[in-house]
């Protein structure tokens, strides 16, 4: 028919990814959107089973045939990875295409980038919920500290010797510490003073302090920073305490010793909050440790919330809050040996 278009044109040029199974669960075609979505090229596919595509892709096996049986469509996510155990979220929709011959249609779409819209979302109303109870505790933690530093004082005059002395100078000094701690958390939002600063200065520094503090940890500090991130306009003790504070919770996870990664990387195009940024700097610390219990990470970032014993549950919302002030987030991902997070920070102009 004269102007006719051919339907493998339009599979080939659809952006959601077509996979045509024959009844042996053998791939029989792929569009373009498949083979960028799956990382294989057709070559590759055509003829292959379709759990041998991607590690992940055999939580489709029992679907299979439930839609051959049934003669009727079903929809689920998975979970990809790549061969560098990169996650990827797929949602999939499997449909019988001739019952007789048992041939289905699977259709892929990557759910990654919505789901990371969800989290980003998620994570930016937990900050909004952790500064309100980090700031109603302070508040209840302050009031007390000045009558126990008062009565320290009022001791310290009635004890004889200066070795029983000692004892409430370490209680006043605490306690001053403490009041510190929480004027700064009750006190205004304060803004970062920003000055040009290499993100990997203030790696370098939290290095040191790190493996000062792991000496009797069996620890492997390994960096892998990308020369090509340009210079940041950033707070550099807030953005050290920031990264600090989620350094010390890998070496702490990792009781035994391990592997600790500091990692950076420039990333372009990337939806930050509600905005979307042409460049930001990604700083990444990873541990090989247990991971971060499945039953917390939902509320990780809430204050009190801590997978480990004798863990404050301070230290992470504390260092969303300060990545925040620079207009940026927290994120990670965790398993079973294997947590990343994630500090992403806007690049601005110096």
């Amino acid at each position: 028919m004269p102007g006719s278009i051919d339907p493998g044109t339009i599979l080939h040029n659809v952006t959601t990814g077509i996979l045509v199974l024959a009844s042996d669960d053998t791939v029989a075609y792929i569009n373009t959107a498949a083979e960028e979505l799956l990382g294989i090229s057709a070559r590759q596919a055509v003829g292959e089973r379709l759990y041998r595509l991607r590690p992940g892709a055999d939580e489709l096996l029992a679907l299979l045939p439930k839609v051959r049986e049934q003669g009727v469509g079903y929809s689920r996510e998975i979970k990809l990875w790549s061969l560098e155990h990169e996650s990827q979220d797929v949602t999939v929709r499997v449909t019988p295409i001739d019952q007789d011959l048992g041939s289905l249609m699977i259709e892929l779409t990557d759910a990654t980038q919505r789901h990371q819209i969800d989290r980003e979302a998620r994570l930016m109303n937990q900050h909004g919920v952790s500064r309100q109870i980090i700031r109603q505790l302070a508040h209840e933690i302050r009031n007390p500290l000045g009558g126990l530093r008062g009565a320290a004082q009022l001791l310290e005059r009635e004890l004889p010797t200066p070795e029983l002395k000692e004892f409430t100078g370490i209680i006043i000094r605490e306690a001053d510490r403490l009041a510190s701690l929480m004027n700064n958390l009750l006190g205004p939002m304060q803004l970062p003073r920003k000055d040009p600063i290499n993100v990997h200065e203030v790696l370098e520094h939290v290095a040191s302090l790190i493996q000062n503090e792991a000496l009797d940890h069996d620890l492997s500090l390994v960096r892998d920073y990308d020369p090509s991130l340009p210079i940041l306009m950033l707070d550099r003790d807030q953005m050290i305490q920031a990264v600090l504070n989620i350094a010390r919770n890998a070496v702490q996870s990792m009781e035994c010793g391990g592997e600790l990664i500091l990692r950076t990387r420039a990333m372009t195009n990337v939806m930050l909050g509600k905005e979307r940024k042409k460049l930001i700097a990604s700083i990444e610390i990873e541990d090989n440790g247990p991971g971060v219990p499945e039953d917390i990470q939902d509320s990780l970032f809430f204050p009190l919330v801590s997978g480990r014993a004798g863990g404050s549950g301070l230290g992470l919302p504390l260092a969303q809050d300060l990545v925040s002030r620079h207009n940026g987030l927290i994120e990670f991902t965790s398993q079973p040996g294997r947590t990343v997070f994630m500090l992403r920070l806007p690049v601005e102009a110096v």
